[in-house]
């Protein structure tokens, strides 16, 4: 397909279609002329997972840049990629900050028996999470995030249920990103609901 196909069927603009091949975020297409190329479903793919990318996780060109090369380098490791993607694998696996209830997150993860990288970015995240809860007298600790963790984990089963049957690493990439996030406010304001209705169902005459 020519560039403005491409446009057409990714809904992104000629104008910053060519800002992401100058930026090497899209690979060039096969030069047909001296200033026309073509761009096949490779190039559409890889265009929707950098819009997604970019305008879902909201990273940056240089760190999109970053996660696309090691994507690249795990062209064949579907788990890794999915990790990329989401954010759940740092590009470079550099160690998760270890703030004092790290240790407490650690023994969490092994109790539930999750398979999890130690740099992952939401070890950190509830680390100081626990720390912020108890500095505000909150008594939060393990044992009141495992029943959290066991839904989390049913949360987990139905995202990724959902790319089954996509053959395609970029495209089961760009689906598990767009499900996580897009889906999150959605999963919030379940919650929301839930406990509006626990609590008619507890308090209300």
């Amino acid at each position: 397909m020519r560039i403005s196909d491409l446009s057409r069927r990714s809904g992104v603009s000629v104008t910053t279609i060519k800002y992401y091949l100058r930026e090497g975020l899209l690979p060039p297409g096969r030069q047909t002329a001296a200033t026309q190329a073509e761009y096949d479903d490779q190039h559409l793919r890889r265009l929707r997972l950098i819009r997604a990318l970019t305008g879902v996780r909201g990273l940056s060109v240089s760190t999109t840049r970053e996660v696309l090369d090691a994507l690249g380098e795990h062209a064949g490791d579907t788990h890794t990629l999915l990790g990329l993607a989401l954010g759940s694998v740092r590009v470079g696996e550099e160690p998760a900050g270890d703030a004092p209830e790290a240790g407490e997150v650690r023994a969490l993860v092994e109790e539930l028996g999750w398979d999890v990288h130690e740099s992952a970015p939401a070890r950190a995240t509830l680390a100081e999470t626990l720390s912020t809860l108890r500095s505000l007298g909150v008594p939060v600790d393990r044992h009141t995030l495992l029943p959290y963790a066991r839904l989390a984990e049913r949360t987990a089963e139905l995202d990724l249920g959902q790319l089954d049957g996509i053959a395609d690493p970029l495209e089961a990439a760009e689906r598990a990103l767009l499900l996580t996030v897009l889906l999150e406010p959605a999963l919030m304001a379940l919650r929301r609901l839930a406990q509006e209705n626990e609590s008619a169902r507890r308090h209300a005459n």
